[in-house]
C-alpha cells in the first residue's frame, strides 16, 4: 500500500498518499456511485466537498436570515400584536425544528448533493421527487428576485443613492452573487461565513440592546417592561372582532413566520459538498434549535416589548413603502428610545442580509437543479461541473431567473404587480417542500424497519419518530390550506388575491401529476425503497476524514462553535 503521511491544511491534517490527495479519489468513487459510472464522472465531473465545518455551522446558524426577521416581522406585529407574533414564530419554530430533525437523519444517512428531491424519489415516489425538486427550484430562483429587490431598495435609505436608478443596484448585486457562486463552493462558503457572522453578531447585539432599553437603560430613562402588551394589547383583532379576530391574527403570523424560516433546510442541500458530513451535518442540524430560539423566538419577543403595534412611525413607514431601516421595527424602537446612532448600521446589516439570502438561494436553487439532473428529471447537461466542482450550467440558468428582478422597477405598475405574485409563490412552495421532507422521512423510517436497519446504529437518530414527522406534516398542511383565509371572509372576496394565495397549490400537484402520467411511476414500498445506492462509497470516504482533537481551551471553544 502507498505510504501515508500528513499534510497541513486550514482545518487540520489531511491524509495524503504519495503526494496525491486521497479526497480526489473519493470524489471519483462517490460520483460514480451517485451518477452510475466513472464514465459519467469523466464526462460531467462531480461536485467537491469544499464546505468546511465552520461554513456548515454558520450556514446553519445564520445562512438564510434575510429581510423577514429585520423587516417582514413588522407587518405581523402591526396586524396581530406582540403576543400573537411571539406565539406564531414559536409554533412555526417547533414544526420547523421537527422537520429538520427528519431531514438531518436522512442527510446523515446519505449526504447527497441537492439531497431533498433524491430522498423523495428514493423513499416515496419518483413523481414526488420531480414535484419537490422543480417546486423548490423555482421557489429558490424567485426568492433571489425578492431578496435582490429588497436589497436594492434598502440602498435607497441613504440620501446619496436617491438619484441613482434602482436597476443599477440590482445589476451590481446580481453580478456579486453570481461571482460568489460560479468559481468554487469554498468561495460561497467563505462569503456565507462572513455574512452569517455579521448577522449573528447584529442579532445578539440587538437582543442585548432591547433587554437594556426595556429595563430603562436608554437616554430617556423610561422603563418599558411589557407596557405595549397592555396598550394597545397583546393580541389584536384581525378581520373580525372578539376571540375569533384574535385567533385569525395569530394564524396570520404563521404565514409570516413560514416566509422568515424559508431556506432553513439549506444545511441538507449543502450536505453533498460538506467535509466530513456524518460529523458536521448532525452538529449543524442541532444548531437549528438555537437559531430558532435565539434569533426568531427571542427576536419576536424583543420586537414586542421594544415598539408598539400601533406605533405611528411604523404604520406610516409600512404605508409609504419606506426603504430599508426606515420600515424596520428594530430601528423605530431604537429611535423611540432616543438612540440615534444605530439606524444606518442596522441598514447595512439589512442590506448584507438580503444579499446573503440572494447568494444562498442561488446556491440552493442550482443544487436542486443538479439533483433533478441526477434523478434524470432535468437535462443531463446540468450535471456538468467545472474542475472545482461547480455545476455552472445549473448556476447560470438559476441566476438567469434573477433577471425578473428588473420587473420590480417598472414604473407602469403592471409588471411590478406580476412580480409581487411571484413573491407570493415562495412561501407556499417552501411549505410544500417541508411537507415533502416529512413524507419522505415517514417512508424512510418505515424502510429502515422493513429492511432490518436498527435506528440505534445511525450516526444521527432523531427523537420521537415518526410522531414528530407527522406533527410537522399536519402543521404545514394546515398552513397551506388556510394561507389565503382572508379572501373567504364576508366582503373580502377578490379573485386576484385568491389566485395569488393559492396558485402554488395547483402548480405543485400539476408537477406531480405530469411526471406520474408521463413515466407511470409507482409508490415505493418500504421493502423496495432504495436505502443503499451510493452509501458504500460514502461509508468508505468517512474513514479518510481526520479526527482532529483540540489542543487547548481556545481550540476547544472554536471547535464547539464551528
Amino acid at each position: 500500500m502507498a505510504e501515508k503521511h500528513l499534510a497541513d491544511s486550514e482545518e487540520g491534517a489531511v491524509p495524503v498518499f504519495d503526494g496525491i490527495d486521497e479526497r480526489k479519489n473519493d470524489r471519483i468513487l462517490e460520483g460514480a456511485a451517485v451518477l452510475g459510472s466513472e464514465a459519467e464522472v469523466t464526462e460531467y465531473g462531480y461536485v467537491t466537498r469544499g464546505l468546511k465545518s465552520r461554513h456548515i455551522q454558520f450556514i446553519a446558524l445564520g445562512g438564510t436570515i434575510g429581510t423577514g426577521l429585520f423587516l417582514g416581522i413588522g407587518s405581523a406585529l402591526t396586524r396581530a400584536g406582540p403576543l400573537s407574533v411571539l406565539l406564531g414564530y414559536t409554533f412555526t419554530g417547533f414544526a420547523v425544528f421537527a422537520m429538520m430533525q427528519c431531514l438531518g437523519e436522512m442527510a446523515t444517512w446519505l449526504p447527497l448533493p441537492g439531497a431533498i428531491p433524491q430522498f423523495c424519489a428514493r423513499y416515496v415516489d419518483d413523481s414526488l421527487g420531480f414535484a419537490v425538486g422543480w417546486n423548490q427550484w423555482y421557489s429558490s430562483a424567485i426568492t433571489i428576485c425578492a431578496e435582490i429587490s429588497a436589497a436594492s431598495i434598502v440602498i435607497g435609505y441613504w440620501q446619496g443613492a436617491a438619484d441613482i436608478n434602482v436597476a443599477a443596484w440590482i445589476s451590481l448585486l446580481l453580478v456579486l452573487i453570481i461571482f460568489l457562486n460560479i468559481f468554487a463552493v469554498a468561495i460561497y462558503g467563505e462569503a456565507e461565513f462572513c455574512f452569517a457572522s455579521l448577522k449573528i453578531i447584529t442579532i445578539v447585539g440587538l437582543l442585548i440592546m432591547a433587554f437594556i432599553v426595556d429595563l430603562g437603560g436608554n437616554p430617556k430613562g423610561v422603563r418599558l417592561g411589557f407596557w405595549y402588551w397592555q396598550n394597545p394589547g397583546a393580541m389584536l383583532e384581525y378581520q373580525t372582532t372578539g376571540d375569533l379576530g384574535r385567533f385569525l391574527g395569530l394564524f396570520s403570523t404563521l404565514i409570516n413566520a413560514a416566509f422568515s424560516y424559508g431556506g432553513v433546510e439549506m444545511v441538507a442541500v449543502a450536505a453533498g459538498e460538506a467535509e466530513n458530513p456524518r460529523k458536521n451535518i448532525p452538529k449543524a442540524v442541532r444548531r437549528v434549535f438555537w437559531r430558532i430560539l435565539f434569533f426568531y423566538v427571542l427576536g419576536s419577543l424583543a420586537i414586542g416589548v421594544l415598539v408598539s403595534s400601533s406605533d405611528d412611525h411604523l404604520l406610516q413607514a409600512q404605508s409609504d413603502g419606506a426603504p430599508g431601516a426606515a420600515a424596520s421595527p428594530w430601528v423605530i424602537g431604537i429611535q423611540n428610545a432616543g438612540i440615534t446612532v444605530l439606524p444606518s448600521i442596522i441598514n447595512v446589516v439589512i442590506l448584507t442580509s438580503a444579499t446573503s439570502s440572494g447568494n444562498a438561494f442561488l446556491y440552493t436553487g442550482s443544487r436542486y437543479l443538479y439533483a433533478l439532473a441526477q434523478n434524470r428529471q432535468a437535462p443531463r447537461i446540468f450535471l456538468t461541473c467545472s474542475q472545482r466542482g461547480v455545476p455552472y450550467y445549473a448556476v447560470a440558468v438559476t441566476a438567469s431567473i434573477g433577471l425578473l428582478t428588473y420587473l420590480s422597477v417598472d414604473s407602469n405598475g403592471g409588471a411590478a404587480k406580476a412580480f409581487s405574485w411571484f413573491q407570493n409563490l415562495t412561501t407556499v412552495a417552501n411549505l410544500f417542500t417541508w411537507c415533502g421532507i416529512c413524507v419522505a422521512y415517514i417512508r424512510f423510517h418505515a424502510a429502515l424497519k422493513a429492511q432490518g436497519v436498527d435506528r440505534d446504529t445511525l450516526v444521527f437518530k432523531s427523537p420521537f419518530q415518526p410522531y414528530t414527522a407527522w406533527f410537522a406534516l399536519i402543521f404545514f398542511s394546515i398552513v397551506i390550506l388556510f394561507s389565503g383565509f382572508t379572501v373567504f371572509i364576508d366582503g373580502n372576496w377578490n379573485a386576484s388575491d385568491f389566485i395569488a394565495a393559492y396558485i402554488g397549490v395547483p402548480i405543485f400537484f400539476v408537477l406531480y401529476a405530469f411526471w406520474k402520467v408521463l413515466k407511470r411511476t409507482e409508490w415505493k414500498s418500504a421493502v423496495t425503497a432504495d436505502l443503499q445506492s451510493g452509501k458504500a462509497a460514502l461509508d468508505a470516504e468517512d474513514a479518510h476524514w481526520p479526527d482532529i482533537k483540540p489542543r487547548n481551551i481556545w481550540e476547544r471553544i472554536w471547535f464547539w462553535l464551528a
